[in-house]
């Protein structure tokens, strides 16, 4: 029986000469391999950084079978292999020695004067100003009223992302066991004339975070989902919440969020 694994690379030379190197090992093992998506595949590994690991999930239209990534970027969060682990990781593989870590993702509705869009995010859903303009937004949850912002926008992110923009943005570091979504405000101005909520809020997974332009005149918002700019002309709203899809993470056994973190951001 034919065992088919897809690999996606970015196209730094470091890449692509470890793309090389882990299909020939991959074959050696009894692997087929594939650099377009394989229905018939049972794992993607991607090969790049933390931005190459994302592009991989939403150009492969969030796959079922499980990811994983080996890193030839910087940071390296999401593809902890190293390419000198390379015949590790294919023994452990072969062996059945890892984890598989399901991780929720974020469903964005966005909707304008004409229809709906859905999108899927991992890491989040950014709702700010274009060309660097203040926005004013009314946040509601489950359809009750919390507060206007006035700012540069807001962060919907999910546990795994909350690593990432968010935490960059002074959101807190949120252990992905937990199913929630943090909302981070992006730069708030409290003044006499506005008064804003400061830091992050948690919400539950089951809410439903409605974001709404709080002038109709309001025309100048960019939606961000994991890095990829969408703009709609007249958005009446954006509708944020925990989607039923998921994506699996292969990790290696000895694999712990925390020790990771501390490893990349402490």
């Amino acid at each position: 029986m034919r065992r088919i694994i897809t690999i996606n690379s970015n196209q730094l030379d470091r890449s692509i000469e470890t793309k090389k190197l882990l299909s020939k090992k991959l074959i050696d093992a009894g692997f087929d391999v594939s650099y377009d998506f394989h229905p018939d595949a049972e794992l993607v590994i991607s090969i790049g950084g933390d931005g190459s690991f994302l592009k991989t999930i939403h150009d492969f239209d969030f796959p079922e079978i499980p990811i994983v990534g080996i890193n030839t970027g910087h940071l390296g969060f999401f593809p902890e292999i190293s390419p000198n682990d390379i015949d590790i990781f294919i023994d452990s593989y072969l062996k059945r020695d890892y984890i598989l870590q399901d991780i929720p993702l974020l469903e964005a509705s966005i909707c304008t004067k004409k229809n709906c869009s859905d999108v899927f995010a991992i890491n989040e859903v950014v709702v700010k100003g274009d060309k660097s303009r203040t926005i004013h937004l009314n946040l509601l949850a489950n359809d009750k009223h919390i507060q206007n912002l006035s700012g540069d926008g807001m962060i919907v992110s999910t546990p795994t992302g909350s690593t990432a923009y968010n935490y960059a943005a002074g959101g807190s570091i949120v252990d992905p066991s937990l199913n929630l979504m943090q909302l981070t405000p992006l730069y708030p101005i409290n003044t006499n004339a506005y008064r804003c909520f400061t830091s992050s809020i948690i919400f539950s997974h089951d809410t439903i975070i409605k974001i709404a332009p709080e002038y109709r005149f309001e025309n100048s918002i960019l939606i961000v989902v994991d890095g990829i700019e969408y703009r709609f002309s007249e958005i009446d709203n954006i509708q944020i919440k925990v989607s039923d899809v998921k994506i699996q993470l292969l990790r290696m056994s000895n694999y712990e969020f925390w020790s990771r973190v501390s490893e990349k951001f402490l």
